[in-house]
């Protein structure tokens, strides 16, 4: 089985790896789009590594540098366990290539094995930044063996699959209960919510039993807090032990564990994975149908509807566009239950501040969780090999974006509007202050909408052969989200500290026109790019962009 495990892996990197394309296509833009990603991601790493010595220092600088290789253990399972679960579907399940795979002479749990393997390497840069940089900081500090330095490397390799192995087990039972159902992509999508939400909610739950035997709030606290987790998490027990005791004994078992589970968890996987992929591949109908008026739609209204069809159509794609709105659901609700103040104090750790200095910021905090991911910067790419389709259709270029940007307003705005209300009433803000903060949001969605818009016609990727590709590790994806989701901290920041000094009302005038004109000249370059592939395809060429 290990050897047509590998070679399928090799076949699976091979087809999808941008530099085997760089290396063999002859076309200028691919090549430019390739190496602007890579300068883009080398950049986000190197923010990363930077970020995590800079941890290191703080806690050697402490004097409790030993916490460091389980703080690594621990960060890099969350990372491996979070990105697994989010593409689980897509990459093991109700997967494009899936008819051609199981024609092969391989088993299932070999096919199985081998894209469990490839979503595991796709993730090894994010990983290796977080090893190598606390490596860094640790060795500068604690000044180990020179036998630590290898051994980490190597443990570093093993350490996520145990993780990944986890959340993949947790996916292949969520596929397993879907398929029971007639929306099972929805039930999937669903599930993966409910459990995402769980996870986030178990980090205060945690911290409230700690902060039950009052522990301090220090980094010493931290470093138990730490200790108490790998207790918990034997992997990084095994994998701190090994490093700071230089435990052969505690490196063996992190190694035979994972491997060993690995073997388990697709012998299981490996008796059900034709009948969980059939199930989600195939449509049922039912005998109760009847065929009744047929609704008139715009065609902008329609290609809107598509869009959503897409949308729940996806479970990768649902997951991932809806998981922002969802928790400003959530965000608004417990709110409203459980108090603005309450919230404030339980994020901040009860640090001793007004919190009605918070107020200006509302409309961030929720555009945060809405703008968290914009469907126009994905859905051009989600095309794919259809796109000729697309072009042959009687449409304008600019009606079809015009379609996409609508949907994601009709996906956003509802959220946004109910999340920010639900704050404004709890945090006992002024009626006058809640219109400029819907107002504001409703400008800040507009700007989400058409600025994933174009990143989504300007980095458009239609060669892919899986759709986690462009909806999560696509170029357009990544540039809208990584600049945004900082821009939004920052401003967050930002209006708090104006706030102090100007009214409130004012800046949520100011601000909510400085993102209309951020919209409109967003809009007016989608249109823009829109005029451009027009001229494009009357020249008889459709831009494979």
């Amino acid at each position: 089985m290990g050897s047509k495990v590998f070679l399928l892996l090799r076949t699976l990197l091979l087809s999808t790896n941008p530099w085997n394309v760089y290396r063999h296509t002859d076309d200028k833009k691919k090549r430019g789009r390739i190496v602007g990603s890579a300068m883009g991601f080398g950049m986000l790493y190197v923010v990363i590594m930077a970020y995590c010595i800079l941890m290191c220092v703080g806690y050697g600088m402490a004097g409790i540098i030993d916490a460091i290789p389980v703080l690594c253990a621990l960060t890099m399972s969350v990372l491996a366990f979070v990105f697994t679960l989010f593409k689980t579907n897509g990459y093991l399940f109700n997967f494009r290539e899936y008819d051609m795979l199981m024609s092969l002479p391989f088993k299932a749990r070999t096919i199985a094995a081998s894209k469990f393997l490839y979503m595991y390497v796709e993730s090894l840069p994010w990983y290796a930044s977080i090893s190598v940089a606390m490596l860094i900081g640790y060795g500068c500090y604690a000044h180990p063996a020179i036998v630590v330095y290898p051994l980490w490397l190597v443990l570093s390799l093993v350490l996520p699959i145990a993780p990944t192995l986890v959340a993949a087990f947790l996916g292949f039972l969520i596929a397993r209960v879907s398929t029971g159902f007639k929306r099972a992509n929805i039930v999937q999508s669903v599930l993966v919510f409910v459990l995402v939400v769980a996870s986030f909610l178990s980090r205060f739950i945690i911290e409230g039993v700690f902060r039950n035997d009052k522990v301090q709030q220090t980094l010493e606290t931290v470093s138990r807090t730490t200790d108490d987790a790998a207790n918990v998490y034997v992997p990084a027990r095994w994998f701190a032990n090994a490093i700071v005791d230089v435990s052969v004994l505690d490196a063996l078992l992190l190694v035979g564990v994972s491997a060993l589970l690995f073997a388990v968890v697709f012998a299981i996987v490996g008796s059900s994975y034709k009948n969980i992929n059939s199930a989600l591949r195939s449509h049922t109908a039912t005998r109760s149908y009847k065929m009744g008026a047929q609704k008139r739609r715009s065609v902008v209204n329609a290609i809107a509807f598509k869009e959503f069809k897409r949308l729940t159509g996806s479970t990768v794609y649902l997951t991932n566009g809806a998981i922002g709105v969802g928790l400003a659901a959530l965000l608004g609700l417990a709110t409203l239950i459980v108090g603005f103040d309450k919230i404030v104090a339980l994020v901040t750790r009860d640090a001793p501040f007004n919190h009605a200095i918070l107020q200006p910021a509302i409309p961030f905090i929720v555009y945060f969780f809405v703008g968290m991911f914009a469907t126009t910067a994905c859905s051009p790419s989600l095309e794919g090999k259809n796109y000729w389709i697309v072009s042959s259709l009687p449409l304008q270029k600019k009606t079809l974006y015009l379609g996409k940007m609508l949907f994601n307003m009709y996906l956003t705005l509802p959220f946004m509007a109910f999340c920010t209300l639900c704050l404004c009433i709890s945090a006992g803000v002024p009626v006058l202050n809640t219109v400029l903060y819907v107002i504001l949001g409703i400008a800040l969605c507009a700007f989400s909408t058409t600025w994933g818009c174009v990143c989504g016609i300007k980095h458009m990727r239609l060669d892919w052969e899986n759709e986690v590709e462009v909806i999560k590790q696509g170029p357009a994806v990544a540039l809208y989200m990584l600049p945004n989701m900082f821009v939004v901290m920052g401003l967050t920041v930002l209006v708090v500290f104006l706030g102090m000094g100007v009214d409130h009302r004012l800046l949520a005038l100011a601000f909510s026109v400085l993102a209309a004109a951020l919209a409109g000249l967003s809009y007016w370059r989608v249109m823009a790019l829109c005029q451009a592939k027009g001229r494009c395809q009357a020249k008889g060429s459709i831009p494979i962009v």
